[in-house]
């Protein structure tokens, strides 16, 4: 599989999303390590433009679900329709049978629609019924989080939350990007033709990512993202400010996490081998949902953020 396909996809979506690079290339670092994602942010930061475009971008469909008080699991997964001309049932599939799926605002909506997607996710299969259905080979879930309004929202609980491959944070764009968005407003509003891109086949994508996993992890590397994770887990072994800090630590999916996702990165930047700049790189969007803080580093104004800039001075290299 060649790069230059990602490389053009790359440049095509940061056409499209000004300035939100960070979103872009997480996006393509999650669809290389088969996961996926929850982002947080304001409103109208193009979170559904990206997926969007990703979804033009990789020869794929593209659902947006809203999510709101009422919706119901089976608005997710579909349900059985029947037939009263021959007294049958058919399985109307619903809009989690799509390649790409934008769950927007989840926690707008209760816990047994959010354990509907989530399992959807875990098990790449839903169950209507007595009847189990695969999803498509090629599923990505972006989901969004609205951080200014909380109420009447249910949050994800820890758990749920680990089910995600990373939880990214994204913010308003400069001045000059935002120039930019201008003018890319401007000519679509004028239907003057924008960049293109030639779509990335599935099979690409599928090649891609075993490429991905055949990267080179040198055994130091490899005991680095062990050792980061141990930290979240015995922070008392490291420092007494950092076992103040956390209560629980991160799962062992958290460390499978890190490793795909520094393989993706190094793989996008045209390396054949992992570095510790790999996985510092990708380590507080796999991580900052997946410990638990302590009260006392709430009381202290303390983010997860934070803890994690904390444990990458603590940890050594190798």
């Amino acid at each position: 599989m060649s790069l230059s396909a990602f490389d053009s996809l790359k440049k095509h979506l940061y056409t499209q999303i000004v300035g939100q690079t960070s979103l872009v290339d997480n996006l393509l670092i999650a669809l290389l390590a088969n996961g996926h994602l929850i982002v947080e942010g304001p409103p109208g930061l193009a979170k559904t433009r990206a997926i969007n475009a990703l979804a033009k971008g990789v020869e794929a469909d593209f659902h947006r679900i809203q999510f709101t008080p009422d919706l119901l699991p089976a608005d997710l997964t579909g349900t059985d329709i029947y037939r009263p001309e021959d007294g049958t049932f058919t399985f109307q599939e619903g809009p989690l049978f799509r390649n790409l799926v934008l769950a927007d605002e989840i926690n707008r909506a209760p816990a047994k629609v959010q354990s509907a997607l989530l399992e959807a996710m875990a098990e790449g299969q839903v169950t209507v019924g007595k009847t189990t259905y695969n999803l498509p080979d090629l599923f990505l879930v972006m989901a969004t989080q609205n951080p200014l309004e909380q109420e009447g929202t249910y949050p994800l609980p820890e758990a749920q939350l680990d089910r995600f491959l990373m939880h990214l944070e994204i913010d308003y764009p400069d001045a000059e990007s935002e120039l930019e968005i201008l003018k890319l407003n401007r000519g679509e509003a004028l239907n003057q033709a924008s960049s293109e891109v030639q779509p990335i086949t599935q099979t690409d994508i599928f090649a891609a990512r075993q490429e991905v996993l055949s990267i080179h992890m040198a055994p130091a590397v490899e005991k680095y993202i062990v050792d980061l994770i141990i930290a979240t887990r015995t922070p008392e072994k490291y420092d007494a400010d950092l076992a103040n800090w956390i209560n629980l630590g991160a799962s062992p999916r958290a460390t499978i996490a890190l490793d795909r996702c520094a393989r993706a990165r190094a793989w996008l930047n045209d390396r054949d081998f992992v570095s510790p700049e790999d996985v510092q790189a990708v380590m507080h969007n796999v991580l900052r949902h997946r410990i638990l803080l302590t009260y006392q580093a709430e009381a202290e104004g303390i983010s997860a953020n934070q803890v994690l800039d904390h444990i990458l001075s603590l940890v050594a290299v190798g």
